[in-house]
Parts: structure tokens; C-alpha cells; sequence
């Protein structure tokens, strides 16, 4: 796990060249504090930041290929790179290192671009190929490893997070609306456009291939789903339960290799226990496990965490979090992220990793990914009680099941049917709708673009969304069954987008920690997209396949727990005592030009006096927050850049 940056085609002499790769080494130097290394080949610069956790000694990147013609620098873990390795052995190729990095370099000599279906791995990397002139970016097929890349005047940059970006001259951080109201909107930017204008993500499955007046952006591997009723056969679940845990189980064991010790994230659901329950099962001496803990109960999960704990025997470290370690943390947490958030759950995960960096540990295994691939969130069933509302439009009883959904809403349990039918839209929204299942959360969430500055929305008049995020849908999505038409909208933009985004990869790589899926190898995806939807959500029990797998590794008080959603302390943040005065300070927001200042105002009174706010409430106050603490850091302040590590750009023609 690293961080990667470079560029082609960069103007400009080349103390200027060497200049730009030391900066933007600089910017992402917490992602690798073990090593940095870059490289002038020609018109091709790559640089790299290194956390080393395979092949310790022989692992250093920028890396070449026996004949230097191939350059690589290369940013996560190929999983199957010993598979991989023994069979380019086999095939007559010879290998310098036991590292991972290599295999890529000689299995792209064996295969071109192609290599990139043989990799079972989270990744991100950028690959020059001297002889063809040729430089490719790809990235992992979930959107494990971030990649962001511009285009100007011909040259191209590209680098794993948007500080090191920046450091390109002529780069100058300027916001993108639409990005932002897409943010705003559905929770993060759709892809490939970012908060900032002219600044592209790579998206998860593509490639991009720059050559001398040739660039191309394209999938090497897309997500997708039976039509509905042509899903693998349900009539022998046995064996399909079967097959599951054995993927589990490998995409696990592989996840564990590594030349230093692999802890796990244990939050007490079923995700995180099954995860760790398999990797204690192949590890052998005591697994170190983290968990975070809070004081109000309502986001507690502690209790079952100590019986996981004592259940596997782990060596178990809990780390207390309250609502001021999170406002405290707030600011390095939104610069780590590189985007804003609508809520407060990035900065627990930020402080735990922090915590398992303190312990020592590089590596964790974490649940992630389980609740798109099987099914588990909350808003998958919300659709499928929509639907059965919207056969009975008439009916006061069915709209209350809704509130059995939520239980830890408590404004939400005192609410009639005529409400819950007008918040969940159980009957006006039209069930063709591809967006259908997220209608309800996109609304809530977008009301809070009700606080942009009257110029921000005369910008985006017009602009819709919701339509942009429809047209993007491939053409059999609608043959899709509902279940498979949400899950895909969680998996292809929530996931990559903001959970691997603002609770992943950056607040873990923040502190130099690398973060494991098992449940996101692409064999258990695949495998779970064929799936029958009821083999994932059976009635209302979520997860039903993984639970069933389970049943023999976790105690019943786990196994078959309801799912408790992942949430952390989130008004009293942004106004408590504890709260930076100057957050919503109103010449500071009214300078900043993205919101009104007058009703943001409004609403920090209105969250400063009510205990409990709603929804939609939140998600505006942490949107404004967040945001205006990212303007702060990446547009008011632009003109500071990080001090250069010291760094031998090697300079080879």
C-alpha cells in the first residue's frame, strides 16, 4: 500500500520536472512513510510513496523490468500474485523480487493490458512503456485505491489523492458546481467528475491509456446482474451456501498474506465478526482486533464486540470516541477525504486508524462491502415495503411497517401513515423509476441545497442530478430485478464514491493503515450478483445467505443480530461546546460564496436549541460544515503547497 502520482508530457525544464515530483511525493507522504522514490524517463515522470508490507526489502518503486524499458509505480496489493508468479515461472519468466509489484511488470510483458483480468487485488497504477511510448493508469474493480488524473494543454497528471495533483503546475483548485450539487444530491460526485473543475477519477474497472495523440478511457470489467427471474437455481440452497463460504474463505486467506501481522476491525455485526471469525480460523496465533466504542448508546456497539472478542480469543483493543474527538478531528479528517461528507461517521474510522497505527499494525482485514454484495442495508427493504404499500395505496396499517425499519429513529416511530406515505412517496412515485429504491434518501438529502448562495443556484439552474445518474445506467439495468437495481446503485456510485472514499481508504491511509475486504473480492461479487434475491434478502431478513454461513463461526446473539447501521454523534458536533466558532461564522460563509450565510445561520440556531434534528436537517449541517472546512483547506488557502521531501529523482533519457 503506497501512494502514487506522475505525469506526461509535463512543459517545462527539468529541474521543474524533478521539482514537481518531490512536491507531489510530499503531498501524499503520509500514505507511505517507508520509502519514496521517483523517476524522468524520457516524457514520463512517476513517483511513488511507500508503506511497505510485502517483500520489505526488495519492494522499492519506482520498479523496472530487467530491460528498464518498463516502469511501474503501483499503489495496494495483488492477492493472487503468488498464483500468478508460479505461473509466469512455470511459463519461463524469471523474478528479481517476491514482491507483487513485479508481477504486474512481467505479467503485463506476457500479456499487455490484458493482465488486468488476471488480478485478484485493490488497486491503483501507472505503467510507462518505453518501447510503445505508451502510459496506463488502471484501477481496482471495486474502487478500492483512489486515482485522479487532468488533462490540460496536453500534458497529463495523475496521483493518488487531490493534494498531489494540485502540485502540477497550472493546476489552480477551482470548484466544480455541478460536482458539488451532485454531492449534494447523491452523496458524492458521479464519477469520473470530482469536487474540483477539471479534475477526473479514474473510475473503478478502467484503464486509461495515454499514446502520442491518443488518449482513451475504458472498462476492463463492469458489474452486472441476471434479468430477473434468471438468477442461479434457489432449489438447492445447501450448495450454494457451500460455495460461498469457500470463496469467503479464500478471498480471506489471501487477504492475510503479508510480511507483517494483519489485525481486523471488529465492530460487533455481522460483517465484521464473520470476517474476523474466518481470518482467526487461518491465522493461528491471537489476531489483534480494534473497535470503537461511544458513549451514547445509541451508537454503542460494545457489548457485542467483547463477545466476539472473547468468542475468537483476539487481542482486542476498543478506543473511546466522543463527540469532541470527532469536532476536534474534523479538519484533518475533511482534508484527508478530499471532498466534503454529509455525516459524521468518517471521523471515527479516521481515529481508529490511528489507533491501530498506534499499536503498531500496518495491515486490518475489514467487513466493508458486505451490506451492497448481499443485501444488507436498510434502504434495500425500505423499497421492497414501498412496493407492497404502493399494491394498497388505501391502507392505514401497511405504511407503519416502514417504522419497524428504523427503530433507532425515534421522531420517526410517532409519525401516522399519512405521513410515512408522504415521506417514503409509497404511492407517487412511479415504481419504473431506475432511481426508485434511493428516492426517499436522494429528496432528504438534496433539501439541503436549499442553503446555496443565491449565485450557486442561478449557476445550476436547470441542472438535474437525478437525470445525469439515470442516463448513466447501463441498458439491461431495467431488466434487473428491483433488489439487483439497488444493490447496483450502491455498489457502482455509494460505495467507491463516499464508503470507500470518506470511511476507507483516505481516513485509513491518513495514518499509513491498510485496509483488506474479503467480501469485495471480485469472485464473491460475481457470485453474489447471481445470486436469487431471495437468498439475500428473504423477506425482511437481510444478509439470509451470509447469515446462513455464519451459523457455525458466530455465537446466534451475532449471527442472527439485525443489522445496526454504522452512525456516529452528528448535531452536536458542528454547534456543541465543542464546535469551532468559527464554522459557521457568517462573513466567513458569506466569503467563501457556496452558501447563504443568512439561512446557514438559521440552521446552526435551529441545531444549536433541538435535541434531536431530523434527516435532512443533518445531512444540510454537515454538508455546509464539511464543505466550508474543505473550501478553507483546498480554495482559500491554494496558494500554500507542502514542504518537498527530500527526494533523488533518478533522470534516465
Amino acid at each position: 500500500m503506497c501512494g502514487i502520482a506522475g505525469f506526461l508530457d509535463l512543459p517545462g525544464p527539468e529541474p521543474l520536472k524533478r521539482q514537481t515530483l518531490a512536491r507531489m511525493v510530499a503531498a501524499i507522504a503520509h500514505r507511505g512513510p517507508d520509502g519514496h522514490g521517483a523517476l524522468l524517463k524520457g516524457r514520463c515522470g512517476l513517483a511513488h510513496t511507500r508503506l511497505s508490507i510485502v517483500d520489505l526489502a526488495g519492494g522499492a518503486q519506482p520498479m523496472s523490468d530487467a530491460d528498464g524499458k518498463i516502469w511501474l509505480t503501483f499503489n495496494g496489493e495483488i492477492f493472487n500474485y503468488v498464483e500468478l508468479r508460479n505461473e509466469l515461472i512455470a511459463r519461463g519468466f524469471t523474478f528479481r523480487t517476491t514482491s507483487d509489484t513485479e508481477v504486474i511488470l512481467q505479467l503485463y510483458r506476457h500479456m499487455g493490458p490484458a493482465l488486468l483480468g488476471r488480478l485478484n487485488g485493490d488497486f491503483a497504477f501507472a505503467l510507462w512503456d518505453e518501447t510503445q511510448q505508451t502510459l496506463m493508469l488502471a484501477r481496482d474493480r471495486m474502487g478500492v485505491r483512489p486515482l485522479f488524473y487532468a488533462e490540460r494543454d496536453g500534458m497529463l497528471v495523475f496521483a493518488s489523492e487531490l493534494p498531489a495533483l494540485l502540485q502540477a503546475p497550472g493546476l489552480d483548485p477551482e470548484v466544480d458546481l455541478v460536482g458539488l450539487d451532485q454531492l449534494f444530491t447523491t452523496w458524492a460526485p458521479l464519477a469520473p467528475r470530482t469536487i474540483l473543475r477539471g479534475v477526473s477519477e479514474l473510475k473503478p474497472g478502467h484503464l486509461l491509456i495515454a499514446k502520442p495523440g491518443h488518449r482513451s478511457v475504458r472498462p476492463y470489467w463492469t458489474l452486472r446482474f441476471p434479468k430477473a427471474g434468471e438468477h442461479a437455481s434457489p432449489a438447492q440452497p445447501e450448495a450454494l451456501v457451500e460455495q460461498l463460504r469457500a470463496l469467503l474463505d479464500d478471498a480471506t486467506r489471501i487477504r492475510l498474506r503479508a510480511d507483517v501481522p494483519v489485525g481486523a476491525y471488529l465492530s460487533g455485526g455481522l460483517d465484521s465478526s464473520l470476517t474476523t471469525a474466518l481470518a482467526a480460523a487461518q491465522n493461528g496465533a491471537n489476531l489483534r482486533t480494534f473497535s470503537i466504542t461511544f458513549e451514547d448508546d445509541e451508537f454503542d456497539e460494545s457489548p457485542f464486540q467483547k463477545v466476539m472478542s472473547a468468542r475468537l480469543g483476539t487481542q482486542h483493543t476498543a478506543l473511546a470516541c466522543t463527540a469532541r474527538d470527532i469536532a476536534a478531528a474534523l479538519p484533518d479528517v475533511v482534508a484527508h477525504a478530499g471532498q466534503p461528507f454529509l455525516r459524521t461517521a468518517p471521523v471515527p474510522m479516521y481515529l481508529l486508524a490511528r489507533g491501530v497505527r498506534a499499536a503498531g499494525l500496518k495491515v486490518v482485514l475489514t467487513g466493508e462491502g458486505a451490506d451492497e454484495v448481499f443485501g444488507g442495508y436498510d434502504i434495500f427493504k425500505e423499497a421492497k415495503l414501498r412496493r407492497f404499500c404502493a399494491r394498497q395505496p388505501a391502507s392505514a396499517r401497511r405504511p407503519l411497517l416502514l417504522q419497524r425499519l428504523y427503530p433507532y429513529l425515534p421522531r420517526l416511530q410517532s409519525q401516522n401513515p399519512q405521513f410515512l406515505r408522504a415521506f417514503f412517496a409509497s404511492e407517487t412515485d412511479n415504481l419504473a423509476d431506475p432511481l426508485y429504491s434511493h428516492l426517499p434518501r436522494f429528496r432528504s438529502t438534496a433539501r439541503a441545497k436549499v442553503f446555496f448562495s443565491a449565485d450557486v443556484k442561478r449557476e445550476l439552474a436547470g441542472y438535474d442530478a437525478l437525470a445525469e445518474l439515470r442516463e448513466s445506467l447501463p441498458t439491461e439495468f431495467a431488466d434487473w430485478h428491483p433488489l439487483s437495481q439497488a444493490q447496483y446503485l450502491e455498489t457502482i456510485h455509494l460505495l467507491p464514491g463516499y464508503i470507500l472514499c470518506s470511511q476507507g481508504d483516505r481516513m485509513a491511509m491518513a495514518h499509513a493503515v491498510e485496509g483488506r475486504f474479503p467480501f469485495l473480492d471480485h469472485r464473491v461479487v460475481e457470485f453474489a450478483a447471481g445470486l436469487p434475491p431471495e437468498l439475500k434478502l428473504n423477506g425482511l431478513r437481510e444478509k439470509h445467505i451470509l447469515r446462513e454461513v455464519a451459523k457455525d463461526l458466530l455465537p446466534p446473539s451475532i449471527g442472527d443480530r439485525p443489522k445496526q447501521p454504522y452512525r456516529a454523534p452528528d448535531a452536536g458536533v458542528f454547534v456543541g461546546p465543542d464546535a469551532s466558532p468559527e464554522l459557521f461564522e457568517t462573513s466567513r460563509v458569506g466569503s467563501g460564496g457556496l452558501f447563504d450565510p443568512v439561512a446557514v445561520g438559521r440552521l446552526a440556531a435551529k441545531a444549536a436549541r433541538t435535541p434531536s434534528l431530523g434527516f435532512s436537517d443533518v445531512t444540510a449541517l454537515a454538508g455546509v460544515a464539511t464543505t466550508e472546512l474543505w473550501r478553507r483547506r483546498y480554495l482559500a488557502a491554494s496558494q500554500t503547497s507542502p514542504k518537498p521531501a527530500p527526494l533523488a529523482v533518478a533522470a534516465l533519457s
